[in-house]
């Protein structure tokens, strides 16, 4: 655990305690949140690679168009 953590955590521990259930579950959420999007990135790196390769055609062949952001 980090120094930061242990502070945040100790510093958390003198809150009242329906305070420090909100704290906890707002850090669970972020974990989770966390696990789900690490989970989700290890599993798309084949469609991502996909969707490069597919992009890098049609700018090659001269299907894309340089645009800005208002024009999207």
């Amino acid at each position: 655990m980090t120094s930061l953590l242990q502070d945040a955590f100790e510093k958390a521990s003198k809150l009242p305690a329906d305070l420090q259930d909100q704290i906890a579950q707002t850090l669970l959420v972020e974990i989770t949140w966390e696990e789900q999007w690490d989970e989700t990135l290890l599993n798309s790196q084949d469609l991502l690679e996909r969707m490069a390769n597919h992009a890098i055609s049609e700018f090659e062949a001269g299907k894309t168009h340089e645009k800005g952001f208002d024009e999207l």
